[in-house]
C-alpha cells in the first residue's frame, strides 16, 4: 500500500524538479500541503498532487487551443 502523504522530496522525484520549486508550489497554494510534527515537515497527500498534475494538463490542452489556426 502507498503511503497517503508524500515527503517534498517525493514530489520533487516525482515531477521532476528542484527543492526550491516544489517549496514554491507549496507557498503559493498551487499544490496544496500540510504541515506535520514539531518542525513542520511539509506533506502533501497523492491525491493532491495527482490534482495539481491533472490541472496542469488541462492548463497545456488550453494553451494548445488558443495556439491552434482558426
Amino acid at each position: 500500500m502507498e503511503p497517503r502523504f508524500l515527503k517534498l522530496s517525493d514530489v520533487q522525484e516525482i515531477l521532476n524538479i528542484s527543492s526550491p520549486q516544489a517549496y514554491a508550489l507549496v507557498r503559493s497554494g498551487e499544490l496544496p500541503a500540510i504541515q506535520v510534527g514539531g518542525r513542520g515537515v511539509w506533506r502533501v497527500e497523492r491525491a493532491e498532487l495527482e490534482a495539481y498534475i491533472e490541472r496542469q494538463y488541462a492548463a497545456a490542452r488550453e494553451q494548445v487551443k488558443e495556439r491552434e489556426p482558426r
